[in-house]
């Protein structure tokens, strides 16, 4: 009786450890966070695993919290990452707000900064 405890105890722990494994994870960005950068054109973040594209958005804010307008993420492509094109960025510090369906069903939100010089 004790076993089937242990080995259904061991099973629990490995399907709560898979399951956080399928969350999303951004693993790199374009422009990076924390970069300093001049005149990108683009943004790309590419994540840990595939997510659905329909269902995540890339959202860009200036250095007073105010939404700039972006183009959806290009549907096509790899099926990790989100890319759009940026607007014409002025000098500043820049924040950038993601949020993704991960292939568990969750959603996994996060943001980072970069600064556009001239």
């Amino acid at each position: 009786m004790r076993r089937w405890g242990a080995l259904g105890a061991g099973a629990c722990v490995l399907g709560l450890a898979g399951a956080a494994l399928a969350h999303s994870i951004l693993l790199e960005s374009s422009p990076g966070a924390g970069a300093t950068v001049t005149a990108p054109t683009q943004l790309t973040a590419r994540f840990n695993n595939r997510i659905e594209k329909p269902l995540s958005r890339l959202r860009l804010l200036d250095a007073r919290g105010e939404p700039l307008p972006l183009a959806a993420p290009v549907a096509d492509g790899p099926a990790d990452r989100l890319t759009t094109a940026l607007p014409r960025l002025r000098p500043g510090t820049y924040r950038v707000e993601w949020q993704v369906l991960s292939t568990d069903g969750h959603i996994v939100r996060g943001g980072f900064s970069f600064r556009v010089v001239p």
